[in-house]
């Protein structure tokens, strides 16, 4: 037995993912949309005008010359594997699942969290609307990530660190692919709420990513689309790569001809298609280059840079002029960049793929393994140590030291001895910031005087401001400073002094929460997002006082606000 029978036969559930939609279809659509990539038409304007379509118009007879010259898809080929080994496929429909909520969205595609009617088990499902894929001409990119997926799954044995194939199947009008459920989320929800990740966080995600890059190179598969998030997070916190739509496998044979892109001018910048994500894309895709396994290393070391500083290197007002700045390298370290992440990022961030840390021709995964960034990194048991913790942080810089949290919102908050006992610490009273019900003679003179006086009223939508002032608004090494407002309500509102542009309102419920880190540090928590902000004028605490003292006066009108992942 060779080793794909070994591992298509090694006591894995019997492969739902191919419950009869590999082999050879009967009617059209079945056909072209199990099928369509493998399925040559019979002439080029053919399959143009038809975009996959028109080839299901054949007559049975040439339809079934079709099928029996086609070439297989890997799904296909493990169906039959499977199939000559007498393991009898596990045919799935939606109505074996209860579809509870989404998860997610995409052009073509929801997807949802579904529970298993049969075992109870919870699964992540892809449902992808038939009609769209052939109206974006998404076809190929359907069908590779489906063989991707079998190929990681049932050839190389369904690594950890990936997610894993369950199973396949269709209805007149859509696909669907079922896989590993990630339980918590994604490092793009985690960076959106924290800003950025401590060196610790950092560390260990980074060497989870490259051990699955070292194993999916390995397999013969270029991802192409490594970014946060594709990079999910299951219940123990370890990762799982996902998202093989726009994958490649290095064995030609394997994959459909596609058309790649260059970067147009300004003015045809919109029709400009590329494989990737603007941000994370290495500059060979950009230049129609050879594509190889090093792209993907660019593309960790963009997200390197931006889980340490909180921003991405390559960012832009849009896509083109991001990808001028790729192509020129057009990257600046922001202040208190730690030494070895900046090391290991100007290794990945070199313009040709030869050269770049993590080509072949640069040492490969070893070379990268070696670097002394890993120095503390026990590669062989990595993906068996507990996680390191998300906690809020907000790195040194501008001479205030590094700042971490151990702040946990909890979910059903109530007023008492709490709430005392953090203003108590404070030090200062709540009756200083207490919106106390007034007249509304009284409260339509200070608007009429507000009005009058206050250059920022207008972004306070006629609320009466209780508190304002300048503060740096930090993410990550970045700052920007603004004017914030905190007014009746609730609501915090944040304004752009240059542009006097309304940036933003940080989100008042019953949840919130503020963190004094010292006289001119503090954090703002909510369920979706921690605020770090930083007062010149030393009155950290004083803000901190006056938001608090706002919630408690407004507690039993706030809503709940739903908690992230």
């Amino acid at each position: 037995m060779n080793g794909r029978e070994a591992l298509v036969t090694n006591g894995k559930e019997a492969l739902a993912t191919t419950n009869g939609e590999e082999a050879p279809a009967t009617n059209g659509n079945e056909a072209q949309a199990t099928n369509g990539e493998e399925a040559p038409a019979t002439n080029g304007n053919e399959a143009q005008a038809a975009n996959g379509r028109e080839a299901q118009a054949v007559n049975g007879k040439e339809a079934q010359v079709k099928r029996q010259t086609q070439k297989l898809s890997i799904a296909q080929t493990v169906l039959l594997q499977m199939k000559k080994n007498g393991m009898q496929p596990v045919e799935k429909r939606a109505e074996d699942f209860y579809f509870l909520r989404p998860l997610g969205e995409g052009a073509f595609s929801t997807v949802f969290l579904v529970r298993e009617v049969r075992s109870g088990k919870e699964y992540a499902v892809k449902v992808l609307t038939k009609s769209l894929i052939y109206r974006l001409d998404k076809v190929t990119s359907v069908m590779r990530e489906k063989d991707v997926m079998t190929s990681l799954t049932y050839i190389h044995g369904s690594h950890e660190l990936f997610v894993s194939l369950y199973c396949t199947f269709q209805d007149a009008s859509r696909l669907y692919i079922a896989m590993t459920y990630a339980e918590n989320g994604d490092l793009m929800q985690y960076l959106q709420r924290l800003g950025s990740f401590d060196e610790e966080v950092t560390l260990f995600y980074t060497a989870e990513i490259v051990i699955a890059l070292d194993f999916l190179h390995r397999c013969g598969i270029i991802h192409r689309d490594v970014k946060p998030e594709n990079v999910l997070l299951r219940k123990n916190w370890h990762i799982m790569l996902s998202d093989f739509g726009s994958a490649k496998f290095t064995d030609p044979e394997k994959n459909e001809p596609e058309v790649k892109c260059t970067v147009q001018s300004d003015q045809q910048r919109s029709r400009s298609t590329f494989v990737g994500t603007a941000q994370y894309v290495s500059p060979e895709v950009l230049v129609d280059g050879e594509i190889g396994p090093s792209c993907d290393y660019w593309a960790l070391g963009a997200m390197i840079f931006q889980m340490v500083s909180g921003m991405a290197p390559f960012r832009s007002i849009n896509d083109y002029h991001t990808f001028q700045k790729i192509q020129r390298l057009e990257y600046t370290f922001p202040e208190g960049f730690p030494d070895l992440p900046r090391d290991l990022v100007e290794k990945f961030l070199v313009l040709e793929p030869v050269n770049r840390l993590g080509s072949e021709e640069m040492g490969g995964s070893a070379a990268v393994r070696s670097h002394p960034y890993f120095a503390t990194i026990d590669w062989n048991n990595l993906t068996k140590k507990t996680p390191p913790a998300f906690k809020p942080y907000v790195p040194a810089s501008s001479g205030e030291p590094a700042f971490h949290s151990n702040y946990h919102i909890p979910e059903n908050i109530e007023p008492g001895l709490d709430d005392a006992a953090v203003t108590r610490l404070m030090g200062l009273s709540l009756r200083d910031f207490v919106p106390t019900d007034q007249p509304t003679e009284t409260r339509e003179q200070k608007l009429i005087t507000q009005r009058r006086e206050h250059k920022y009223h207008r972004f306070v939508e006629e609320n009466l401001i209780i508190k304002s002032g300048f503060l740096e608004k930090k993410k990550g090494l970045f700052s920007r400073r603004r004017m914030f407002l905190l007014t009746e309500g609730p609501n915090i509102y944040y304004v752009d002094p240059l542009s006097m542009e309304l940036k933003g309102k940080i989100p008042f419920s019953r949840q919130l929460r503020v963190e004094a880190k010292n006289f001119r540090t503090f954090f703002v928590h909510t369920p979706s997002r921690t605020y770090y902000l930083f007062d010149p004028e030393r009155n950290a605490v004083e803000w901190c006082n006056a938001i608090e003292a706002v919630r408690e006066q407004y507690l039993h009108f706030l809503p709940d606000e739903p908690m992230a992942p």
